[in-house]
């Protein structure tokens, strides 16, 4: 192989180091495939075979130092935990069908008919209420502040 076209063989490596990346998606092999890109720069501009994996090793180490945790940051962003079921509904605004007090009584919530019952407050029918928490099939509520009241 001339001098000349070892920049073709850094190209090869890279574009080997790429596909493997496609597997793995771990951005290590796309960090080591920019170093075999620096590597065919380097022989692109005539550099000697030693300076030329001397330039792909550091721009390697310096994309898996700096690059992969940002590129890791970025596409494994997580979405705060959804809750689900009967814990959705604590916080939201309900309703009373009939007068709730500590016995019990019923609320309209998230459009269904609940169970409800209060820790001491009585709740006459039409008032909103809060949901505080659910126990079983029962939702805990208390009057809604309105403001300026």
């Amino acid at each position: 192989m001339s001098e000349g076209q070892a920049w073709m063989v850094w190209l090869g490596v890279a574009l080997v180091l790429v596909a493997i990346e496609t597997v793995t998606v771990d951005f290590t092999f796309l960090m080591l495939a920019g170093g075999a890109a620096g590597g065919a720069i380097a022989a692109a501009f005539g550099l000697p075979p030693v300076l030329q994996a001397i330039v792909g090793g550091l721009v390697a180490v310096a994309l898996l130092a700096l690059g992969r945790p940002w590129l890791k940051k970025r596409f494994t962003a997580t979405t705060p935990a959804q809750i689900m079921g009967a814990a959705a509904n604590v916080g939201r605004s309900a309703i009373a069908i009939d007068r709730v007090n500590p016995a019990g009584g019923q609320v309209k919530l998230a459009g269904e008919t609940w169970s409800a019952r209060t820790r001491g407050d009585d709740i006459e029918p039409g008032e909103e209420v809060v949901v505080d928490s659910i126990e079983g099939a029962t939702a805990i509520v208390r009057r809604a502040h309105v403001v300026g009241s």
